[in-house]
């Protein structure tokens, strides 16, 4: 069951301008193995950290220094490597399964989170649905069918 889906997005000179500001930035945001990756794959990294924690509903007991995107074993698609509190902190909420995907081009980074449970996760809603109300939808409702005509663009306004 999907508990959750988090996306980023990353403008990757700015980030490496970031970056060569706040040089210890690095140390925070990073495993020492991914210190050792050129910038424009860090901005990846990092837009794959951000979209985790939305995917998670937050970042109550999530480190950044204990996530690092890694190519594990023979495959080529990237993973999350977990330690720590924040390897604690997943397993706690329920999530079994964590799917990434990265891409980068054009001067920005991208990364799309999916979050899985086996079953019921405590993963934050990313809305707050206290006192919200299900009304159904009468498929009879002429007026939610309704769509304008479009303005013919011969005809002077």
């Amino acid at each position: 069951m999907i508990v959750g889906i988090g996306v980023d997005l990353v403008d990757i000179p700015r980030f490496e301008r970031t970056i060569e500001r706040t040089p210890k930035l690095l140390e925070r945001l990073f495993t020492p193995h991914e210190r050792e990756l050129p910038l424009r794959s860090l901005a990846a990294r990092y837009a794959a950290k951000e979209a985790l924690i939305k995917a998670l509903g937050g970042s109550d007991g999530v480190h950044w220094s204990e996530i690092e995107v890694a190519r594990l074993g023979e495959s080529v698609r990237p993973k999350f490597a977990l330690s720590g509190s924040t390897a604690e902190v997943v397993a706690a909420r329920g999530v079994t399964q964590l799917h990434l995907s990265l891409s980068h081009d054009a001067g920005l980074a991208i990364a799309y989170v999916t979050a899985e449970a086996s079953g019921p996760a405590d993963v934050a809603p990313s809305v707050d649905a206290v006192g919200a109300e299900y009304v159904p939808i009468d498929d009879t409702d002429d007026a939610l069918l309704d769509v304008p005509e479009a303005e013919d663009p011969e005809e002077p306004r």
